[in-house]
């Protein structure tokens, strides 16, 4: 018998879609998930075809997290762990540091490392039923590493909130925190998706990478050095020829035609 996929991959028009795949476990993270998921970030970045990701989930779920059974059927050994939590840290930072956007699709619940796979995306989008939380607190064991992605994405105190109560959040909640850009019926989530997903992919790769990067790297920075390094990248920007195509098609009235250099 073949065993399923951890991940199933779709292409269209540059839009690729990732579509985690344990929907009998909640999509949880297991070691195989975060290692395919990896591997699947690594490959996008290096195809040129695609310009921007979707990560969903397959079944009732979003992501529920860590897989606890796993966890528990490797008796919590110590090098498994660290293993574990080491690849999660690295497939979120994988998501910020791709140089084209990420966009979580979001239906039923986003838990734990589910939530923090959402706030490490870049953009979210979820069914106007679909649930929100942090419960580590609930059973023993902190979100600590969830709270990295959360804290850097919605306000400290709001972070606070799901972290000490370990409560689900409805959507609504999950918009008025800023956890998620847009809130739509479950029955039109994945053409909503899609439909945005296809109008980034309509602008320069190149514009997008730079943005991107430069997003990330300013909000480290204090205002004033903030302001010294965007300079610089507009300036560096500006010598790109999709950049002199884009405004050379605007003050002509045409669409612009992207080279990606």
């Amino acid at each position: 018998m073949t065993e399923e996929p951890f991940l199933i991959r779709s292409d269209d028009a540059g839009v690729v879609t990732l579509v985690l795949n344990r929907p009998n476990a909640r999509n949880g993270l297991s070691l195989g998930m975060l290692r395919a998921l990896h591997a699947a970030l690594a490959e996008i970045e290096q195809d040129s075809s695609a310009r921007v990701v979707i990560i969903a989930g397959a079944g009732p779920a979003f992501c529920a997290g860590h897989d606890l059974k796993e966890l528990r059927g490797r008796n919590y050994d110590p090098a498994y762990v660290d293993e574990l939590f080491a690849l999660c840290g690295e497939v979120m930072q994988a998501i910020v540091n791709l140089s084209k956007p990420v966009i979580a699709r979001v239906h039923g619940v986003a838990t734990a490392a589910g939530a923090q796979l959402v706030a490490s995306a870049d953009l979210a989008f979820a069914a106007e039923d679909s649930r929100f939380a942090t419960p580590g607190v609930n059973i023993g064991l902190f979100c600590s590493t969830p709270m990295v992605a959360l804290s850097r994405n919605v306000a400290h105190k709001h972070a606070m909130q799901m972290l000490l109560s370990g409560d689900l959040i409805d959507a609504p909640t999950a918009l008025r925190f800023g956890l998620v850009n847009e809130l739509v019926p479950a029955t039109e989530l994945e053409a909503r998706t899609r439909a945005f997903a296809q109008k980034i992919a309509s602008k320069s790769p190149l514009t997008l990478a730079i943005g991107k990067k430069a997003f990330y790297r300013q909000a480290e920075l204090p205002l004033a050095e903030a302001y010294a390094f965007t300079r610089e990248v507009m300036a560096e920007n500006l010598k790109a020829q999709d950049a002199q195509e884009g405004i050379g098609a605007f003050l002509d009235k045409r669409a612009p035609v992207w080279t990606g250099s």
